[in-house]
């Protein structure tokens, strides 16, 4: 109690006071030098107020642009690429390829996994040599339903 009456007493008296509060300003200032000097040997906090680190890695993000991610490109050898969705995420490449097959000559089977655990993403595209024969895959397999759940499928939409 006698602690508490003494850090009262501190801020009540008007010499005191002020030196408190100087020594709370210099502590303030004395944390945010110490924070920067910090920043600047172990490589920056990320904030623009930081001179060497986090300004540094702040303009180099800003100097790139949004970069818009660029499509997959058209199969060169006039094949068609079909977009097959609502896959279930058990669906392996080799099953996706063997409902194909039933209608026609595959060039490939992909699916599109996550890139942070491997496993699908309920999607995938599927080449064919034949135009008449991927048609005709899509037409038989669209709303079909496999692993429990409906297919979805249609042309690939390019956008080269």
């Amino acid at each position: 109690m006698n602690c508490i009456n003494n850090v009262i007493g501190l801020f009540t008296n008007c010499q005191t006071s002020c030196a408190a509060i100087s020594l709370a300003v210099a502590a303030f200032v004395l944390g945010i030098l110490a924070a920067c000097l910090g920043c600047k040997v172990f490589g920056g906090c990320g904030k623009k107020a930081c001179a060497k680190g986090g300004a540094a890695k702040a303009a180099k993000k800003e100097e790139r642009p949004f970069e818009k991610r660029k499509p997959h490109p058209a199969p060169a050898d006039g094949s068609v690429e079909i977009y097959v969705g609502n896959l279930s995420y058990d669906m392996t490449e080799d099953q996706l390829r063997k409902e194909f097959e039933a209608f026609g000559k595959v060039n490939s089977a992909r699916l599109i996994l996550n890139k942070f655990n491997g496993k699908s993403k309920g999607f995938g595209f599927v080449q064919m040599p034949n135009r008449a024969e991927a048609e005709k895959a899509c037409e038989a397999l669209n709303d079909k339903e496999i692993m429990g759940r409906k297919m979805k499928c249609n042309e690939a939409k390019n956008l080269i």
